[in-house]
């Protein structure tokens, strides 16, 4: 569905606030930068910026000895079409690393699989033109969507990162239980987010030393 103006720039400035908050001034100064794109789990819906992933990745970074600039690009609501839409200015010219971690309100809006991934392979393949790293988070689908939906969605993710060739981390939400998140049994709590960035971590330092 086509954005009204007024929607787009809002959208625009929300992407551009998320970012300038998410770097820390003790990371302003390094060259590598990971951008992650992604919906309202990524941008921290319900918490601080200091609570959001951005912030606690960037910290989970800093301490495998990977300091970074970490800018966060989620807006809540957001398919993986509509990241696709606003990857030009979402996605700067000087990232070295993008986390793509969409995927979430397609499997809430009962989107097709199909479409799904040929959104995210067209982000992937675009970011890659740009000659920037990518990493690929993928997500489960929960089983009580039916076993047809849940085979298809959870095929997208390993098959997106097989063929184009990028590290896949399976799961954003693994070992995110009832327990690590908000009220309303999605969005990680601050417990979760750290739980995130913890697993991210690594995968996302081994993606950076291909890039220095």
């Amino acid at each position: 569905m086509r954005r009204t103006p007024d929607r787009f720039f809002i959208r625009r400035a929300l992407v551009l606030g998320i970012a300038a908050s998410a770097a820390s001034p003790a990371f302003a100064a390094r060259k590598l930068v990971v951008t992650v794109l992604g919906d309202s789990i990524t941008a921290g819906r319900g918490l601080p910026a200091a609570q959001a992933l951005p912030t606690q990745l960037g910290l989970a970074l800093a301490r495998l000895g990977a300091p970074v600039v970490v800018r966060g690009a989620g807006v809540s609501g957001d398919t993986a079409e509509d990241g696709l839409g606003r990857l030009n200015f979402s996605v700067q010219a000087d990232t070295n690393v993008c986390l793509v971690a969409l995927g979430g309100n397609d499997l809430l809006q009962g989107v097709d699989p199909k479409t799904t991934k040929a959104s995210l392979d067209a982000i992937v393949q675009k970011l890659k033109a740009r000659r920037m790293g990518v990493v690929l988070a993928g997500l489960t689908a929960p089983r009580a969507v039916g076993a047809g939906y849940v085979r298809d969605f959870d095929a997208v993710f390993p098959a997106v990162a097989k063929a184009e060739h990028v590290p896949l981390y399976p799961d954003l939400l693994a070992g995110v239980g009832p327990a690590l998140r908000q009220g309303d049994g999605i969005h990680p709590n601050a417990a979760g987010v750290r739980t995130i960035a913890a697993g991210l971590a690594p995968v996302l330092a081994r993606a950076l030393k291909t890039r220095r």
